[in-house]
Formats: structure tokens, C-alpha cells, sequence
């Protein structure tokens, strides 16, 4: 049985307060990417309460992806941004949620992502973080972007940290590991990184904006 939207606010607010879960609420929050970043970064900010996210990816649902995306076998083959629409929806029914299934580039980015207060980067690629971050800094200086880099292999996941770059751009990540230097991405480390990014999107809609 889905609940009432009245019980689902009581008990969000009872466990945030009223008035950072009325700023989660009123939230807008864009996800760059699906993967084990982003998928993991989407369901804490839907089970937090925050009240729209804008999921972005072209991919589908790949066997290789379900050792640390937040997929299930049945959704082999569905877009990555359907498919976690609809996980989305049952892990917090009253979230709204926009998709869209595109390669995010230069020429459509500032269309898709204008509605969004924070912009979270999720890429698997160095050149996609690039150009995202860039654009973001150029064309949305009064936007807040929080992003990743590195969180690969087996190091401690004390390493993975939170670093404040500018007023507006924050950056989550060991900084140095790479998934072509070793064994990749482990579901475990990737996790980190995508609830530090939660926790800082969290910190920054509730008005905390140190690192």
C-alpha cells in the first residue's frame, strides 16, 4: 500500500524539520549521468525528500552495470532513464521526475539543465566531466555543481573526500584514481562517492555551504 502524501511529508519533516524539508521540497536537482554514480546520487536525494530531479543518460541497462548501478535484472535492456524513473517511484512514489534520454553536449546542455538549483556530474568520462563542468561554470556561474572524480579500485574509502573549489563548485572523490590504472569501479567505493555528493547537495539546499 502506497502511503498518503500527507503521512509521507509528516514523517520527512519529522525526521529533517519543517523547514529544511520544505527547502528539499521545493528543490530542483539534476543528474548527469545514471551509472553507479548517479543512480546511487538519485535514490538518496528521492528518499531525502527533494522535491523534482531531472535525470539525464542515452544508455541502457547493460548486464555489466548491475554489480553497482541501481538496476535489477528484469530492466536488462530498458533506458537507464526509465528505468530508474520507475525504481525511483517505488522507493519514493510522490518525487517528480524528468528524463531525458540524450547525450548531454554543449549544444543541448543549457536547454536541459536550466531549471535545475543544483547539477550533480556523474560521468564515466573525463572529457564528459570536462565539458560539463566547464559549461556549468561558464554559462550557470549562479547554479551550484557538485561532481566526482576518482573513487576506482580498492583503497580505503576514507580517502574519498569533499572539496570545496569554488563558491559553487564542489568536487567528491579520492582525485587520483582512474579505472583504467587497476581493477575499476567497485560497487562499495562507488557508493561513497555518490552519498558524499548526495550529502553535499542535502547541505547546500538546507543553506550549509562549507565543505
Amino acid at each position: 500500500m502506497i502511503p498518503s502524501k500527507e503521512a509521507w511529508d509528516k514523517v520527512l519533516r519529522e525526521r529533517h524539520g519543517k523547514e529544511r524539508q520544505d527547502k528539499f521540497e521545493a528543490a530542483t536537482v539534476a543528474v548527469c549521468g545514471l551509472g553507479g554514480l548517479g543512480s546511487n546520487i538519485a535514490i538518496c536525494l528521492a528518499r531525502a525528500g527533494v522535491g523534482k530531479l531531472v535525470l539525464i543518460d542515452f544508455d541502457q541497462v547493460d548486464i555489466s552495470n548491475l554489480h553497482r548501478q541501481q538496476y535489477k535484472v528484469a530492466q536488462l535492456g530498458q533506458y537507464k532513464t526509465d528505468a530508474l524513473r520507475d525504481n525511483l517511484k517505488e522507493i519514493a512514489p510522490y518525487v517528480e521526475v524528468k528524463t531525458h534520454q540524450v547525450l548531454l553536449k554543449e549544444d543541448n546542455a543549457g536547454e536541459i539543465l536550466k531549471e535545475a538549483d543544483i547539477i550533480c556530474e556523474a560521468f564515466d568520462q573525463p572529457e564528459a566531466k570536462a565539458m560539463l563542468t566547464n559549461l556549468v561554470l561558464e554559462k550557470f556561474p549562479e547554479k551550484y555543481l557538485v561532481a566526482g572524480s576518482g573513487m576506482a579500485g580498492m583503497k580505503s574509502g576514507n580517502l574519498i573526500q569533499t572539496k570545496k573549489i569554488t563558491d559553487h563548485f564542489y568536487l567528491c572523490g579520492d582525485l587520483s584514481s582512474d579505472i583504467a590504472d587497476g581493477m575499476g569501479l567497485v560497487s562499495a567505493r562507488v557508493m561513497i562517492c555518490a552519498a558524499q555528493e548526495a550529502l553535499v547537495v542535502l547541505r547546500l539546499l538546507a543553506g550549509e555551504k562549507d565543505s
